[in-house]
């Protein structure tokens, strides 16, 4: 038996004494709403008569009073009194072909109010007995800032599932007023679940207008779901059902070739960016930090990407030939590998942090350095070919020795494990296996070797059975999912495709589907951000930018198959996103008073074009980790992807989908854009001063027009799934 609150209690009884005020058949599900006294219910039956209530209103110690309802019979409108304010509740049904239920509630109160608590808004019902003998499985719930969804499935009574959705941004207004936060407001335990809106215990929510105080979404399904494939799998369905019915920000333009020339000239020139070692130049992890040696992942993290701008734009600048004559010095002799940090410099490891204990290694960051070396060595750039080669006998031997389950530290010369696990019981870094399997199959690209083959089949064995639990870091579980999906394309085999669809759950699972529009947040569009960590607080410059990419290109190489729906639509939106928002990482985009006056390493110089690390929404302040001199290549990474050079030409086209199929013929170019035709992405054709040229574009075969044009640009919008022909004279 569940032990439950008094807001729990009586909520059985409520309704069975309560006089049903309306009710409506929708998708053989039943949905009727009760006054019971200090709450408003939308009671729903499932077809087999399985039952849920759903607190749409909470009187606050004083009782309903139904002013006026309006029912067109797809949308009920009901005003609400209390002797401390009046209500509003929307109750829609915004899907014909799936049951889907909206409500939204407004409040104005009376007179400045304290609200110290609110209680959840879900409640199992019963037809025969109490809600503490029920029982129910949560599969998922929010996790700090990151989308409001509690995914559940109840199991006693056997009914069914729901996925729950509440539009945290919509309670922007709230949060301003009160000063408070929405961060784990949708979660509980079992039966008491849900939302809760946040208790202004401190400022009292004004009396000067109607707030939205409950926004929420959900989707109704007579499956109970246990398999772990199939309930993330399941997730992604429900979540791309409700992305299609809520409001989406407006989209912000930003000129990423000025910004990626800016970047370059910071990098360049500013010695906070850079340390000196034995006569060669390095990357400094974080602005004006000399104390800590310099890192092979920080170089290549900012090289891999001027490697990528190299070919974009036909020159080499100066830094990458710095970077990439600094790579061979990491190669450690006493390990035959390369190390996390410069060999010669191991005496000035201060011991502050695990890592920064002499041969302590992170076991993602052994080969995360790994596959940037391969990728450079893909590229043609033998020197890295050389020094990967040289390393890779090293990873495959660590991967053996943990038989494909890797810990979160352990020792590189004796493999003595230092910290197993990432919390008691939770084992460690999960979504290794997976990012191991994408460096073997970089390896095997390298070298047509098919022991590399094998080496990632064997590794993403440990994949299976971890479901939402795959997510250790944001990026690595993005490269797994890719390695995934490549195995796939490789064998055939439909589980490697199913646990790369898992490992995308886990991914949107980590983001936040809300635009916070309250306290620092509202300086920026923060909406569709992914979290490095299961537990992060903040969004992360470096995991973001890779996250961005990986999806970039997970969409191309999955237009070969038969892609789950659900995923075409989430994976192109979150890339319209991420070039909208990656900008905001600059804190010369930022004003002053949200930047940090503390940083935990080195100093943050606001003009320079380096990113935070760190963007917090709501009220935390940004940057307190410390400019992030290893993020500098998220405009590189962004312009290469987004743009596309026409030859011979000198404007450009931007898209922010990913695109396929791109060619050139005399005066014209073709291309095919990603993503689903239920939405629209953005193109633009930049143009050269003081030229006139004329274009015409065609989506499907039909002309468009632009929707806006300037001097610089002609934009258009075009929906997913489009063949686009570009022509001008």
């Amino acid at each position: 038996m569940n032990t439950i609150s008094p807001w729990a209690a009586t909520v059985q009884a409520d309704l069975e004494s309560s006089v049903v005020i309306w009710e409506k058949e929708w998708h053989k599900y039943n949905f009727q709403a009760y006054n019971a006294g200090d709450s408003l219910w939308i009671a729903v039956t499932w077809p087999d008569r399985g039952k849920m209530a759903f607190r749409a209103a909470f009187g606050m110690n004083s009782c309903f009073t139904i002013t006026n309802m309006f029912d067109d019979g797809q949308t009920l409108v009901l005003n609400l009194e209390t002797r401390l304010g009046r209500y509003e509740v929307i109750i829609a049904f915004p899907d014909e072909n799936t049951a889907i239920l909206h409500y939204t509630t407004t409040f104005k109160a009376n007179q400045p109010l304290l609200i110290p608590f609110w209680p959840r808004d879900i409640i199992p019902l019963t037809q025969k007995g109490s809600v503490e003998n029920t029982n129910g499985k949560i599969h998922m719930h929010q996790m700090g800032s990151r989308s409001g969804i509690l995914f559940a499935s109840m199991t006693k009574p056997k009914t069914g599932s729901f996925f729950y959705f509440q539009d945290l941004g919509s309670l922007s207004a709230y949060c301003e007023a009160t000063q408070t936060t929405v961060d784990d407001t949708v979660c509980g335990s079992w039966p008491e679940i849900g939302f809760k809106l946040p208790s202004a215990d401190d400022k009292p929510l004004p009396s000067d207008k109607p707030y939205i105080i409950s926004d929420a979404y959900v989707l109704f399904s007579e499956d109970i779901i246990e398999d772990d494939i199939a309930v993330t799998h399941q997730f992604l369905n429900n979540l791309a059902a409700v992305y299609r019915l809520l409001p989406h920000p407006e989209i912000i333009y930003h000129n990423w070739p000025e910004i990626t020339q800016n970047c370059l000239n910071d990098i360049y020139s500013n010695k906070g960016c850079w340390t000196q070692t034995n006569g060669s130049p390095y990357l400094n992890a974080y602005l004006c930090d000399y104390d800590t040696p310099a890192e092979v992942m920080v170089q290549l993290a900012v090289l891999m990407p001027l490697n990528e701008l190299k070919h974009w734009y036909g020159e080499t600048h100066s830094v990458y030939n710095d970077l990439l004559n600094g790579i061979d010095a990491f190669y450690d002799q006493k390990v035959k590998s390369i190390n996390r940090w410069l060999p010669a410099l191991n005496n000035q490891l201060d011991n502050s942090e695990i890592q920064k204990k002499e041969m302590v290694m992170d076991s993602w960051y052994l080969y995360h350095p790994l596959m940037n070396l391969t990728r450079l060595a893909l590229k043609g750039e033998k020197k890295a070919e050389e020094l990967v080669l040289k390393s890779i006998q090293y990873a495959i031997k660590v991967a053996h020795h943990f038989d494909y389950q890797w810990p979160v530290f352990f020792k590189m010369d004796t493999l003595e494990i230092i910290r197993k696990e990432t919390e008691p019981g939770k084992g460690g870094e999960k979504d290794v296996p997976g990012s191991y399997a994408h460096l073997m199959l970089l390896e095997y690209r390298l070298t047509d070797d098919k022991r590399y083959l094998n080496e990632a089949e064997r590794s993403v064995k440990k994949l299976a059975g971890c479901g939402f639990h795959i997510f250790y870091q944001a990026n690595n579980t993005a490269f797994s999912a890719g390695a995934l999906l490549e195995l796939f394309k490789i064998t055939g085999k439909k589980e490697y495709l199913d646990l790369s669809y898992a490992c995308m759950a886990c991914l949107f699972k980590n983001m936040q589907l809300w635009d916070c529009q309250y306290g620092f947040g509202k300086n920026y569009t923060n909406y569709f951000s992914v979290f490095p960590l299961n537990n992060a607080p903040y969004t992360a410059a470096y995991e973001e930018m890779e996250v961005y990419a990986a999806l970039s290109e997970y969409l191309i190489q999955a237009a070969a198959i038969d892609l789950l729906p659900s995923l075409k639509i989430l994976i192109a939106e979150f890339i319209k996103y991420a070039v909208c928002r990656l900008p905001f990482y600059y804190p010369v985009n930022l004003p002053l008073e949200m930047i940090s006056e503390e940083v935990k390493t080195g100093e943050i110089q606001k003009e320079l074009w380096i990113p935070l690390e760190d963007l917090y929404n709501g009220w935390e302040k940004s940057g307190q980790v410390g400019q992030e001199v290893y993020g500098a290549g998220v405009g590189f990474g962004a312009m290469i992807r987004q743009y596309h050079k026409v030859k011979n030409e000198d404007f450009l086209l931007f898209l922010d989908y990913p695109l396929i199929n791109y060619r050139k013929s005399k005066q014209s170019v073709l291309f095919t854009v990603l993503g689903s035709a239920e939405f629209e992405c953005n193109f633009k054709i930049v143009l050269p001063e003081n030229r006139n040229i004329k274009f015409q574009v065609f989506a499907q075969k039909q002309i468009i027009e632009p929707a806006a044009k300037s001097n610089l640009l002609l934009e258009y919008t075009v929906a997913g799934g489009s063949a686009v022909k570009v022509s001008w004279k």
